[in-house]
């Protein structure tokens, strides 16, 4: 058979393992291990070209700029050395990063080649630095700058005011990053509730600030004590609708618009439409060819905390056909 040559030389060779006593097998692990050993020490004392990656450290003055996107902490480079010194440098064990200058902040937005290879020849002791992997670390930088800023509720979710006056502690906040985010905040900066506060309004509660990234404020919440908000009326004039009136008749009304009164927080009366606005008048109060409807609020703007008609009655007159 085709297999039983290999066989033959498996038992030849297996044959001398079996029936051994302890001591044997401590020997041939002995043997093997200080063979590794040799072969290890040997493998690393010879000189290796390849690929690694090689720490970065960076030097700006971070009181007057800061990195709006993380720098570069690595570079990748082809390096030529004996396996101790790529061993230390795969484990981390006392590597000197390179260290890169940059001037002319916040305008450089790269860092070439040409600038990395004197850092990295000056940092790589005991390996020869032949060429970097890459030709362009890119970088990003903006002014550090700091704005003072007033505190106030946001809006609901659907825009409209929260039937709370806020009074803050602190109540201003310094806010520190980036000009370009930090120029971006609006004034006054908008706290948002949690939740609606339940019960009552007289205490007082913890809300956090919270901000872009990159952005950090002098404080990290602020004490919010809400009150009840009064509410300014506003009148307006609307067209009523007659509802259920008989077809083919003309019906005059008089007045021809109602007025409606609105209740509702300052900032939300630009949001009042009169189309919002849908005064009703029944027919089946119809009571002859002369009468005088009561007209009622059907429905109003969402920005209206709370509406009424105060026209007391429309006459509506039939001026063709009969009832």
């Amino acid at each position: 058979m085709p297999t039983t040559r290999p066989i033959r030389w498996l038992r030849w060779f297996s044959v001398p393992f079996f029936g051994q006593e302890r001591n044997y097998w401590r020997a041939v692990l002995a043997c093997f291990l200080a063979a590794s050993t040799f072969w290890l020490l040997n493998s690393l004392n010879k000189t290796y070209t390849t690929r690694i990656t090689y720490p970065l450290v960076w030097r700006y003055n971070a009181s007057q700029y800061i990195a709006v996107q993380p720098l570069p902490t690595e570079v990748a480079v082809n390096v030529t050395g004996r396996g101790w010194k790529l061993l230390r440098r795969n484990l981390g064990l006392d590597v000197r990063p390179a260290e890169l200058t940059l001037h002319a902040l916040p305008a450089t937005r790269y860092v070439t080649a040409r600038s990395l290879r004197p850092a990295l020849q000056q940092a790589m002791e005991g390996l020869q630095f032949n060429y970097l992997l890459t030709d362009t670390l890119w970088v990003e930088f903006d002014k550090l700058v700091s704005r003072r800023l007033p505190l106030a509720l946001s809006p609901a979710a659907d825009g409209s005011a929260l039937p709370y006056a806020a009074s803050f502690t602190p109540a201003t906040i310094v806010f520190r990053g980036p000009a370009s985010k930090i120029n971006a905040l609006p004034n006054p900066y908008l706290v948002h509730l949690p939740q609606a506060p339940a019960g009552s309004t007289t205490g007082d509660i913890r809300v956090p600030i919270g901000g872009p990234e990159l952005v950090d404020p002098n404080v990290q919440d602020v004490r919010v004590r809400l009150q009840q908000r009064p509410l300014v009326t506003v009148l307006m004039e609307v067209l009523p609708e007659l509802m259920d009136a008989p077809v083919g008749r003309t019906y005059r009304l008089s007045p021809a618009r109602v007025r409606v009164r609105l209740q509702c927080f300052p900032e939300d009366t630009a949001h009042l439409n009169p189309a919002d606005i849908h005064v009703q008048l029944h027919y089946g109060q119809f009571i002859n060819s002369d009468s005088t409807l009561r007209p009622f609020l059907a429905d109003r703007p969402d920005a209206a905390r709370g509406g009424r008609v105060i026209t007391r009655g429309v006459r509506v007159t039939v001026e063709t056909g009969k009832l």
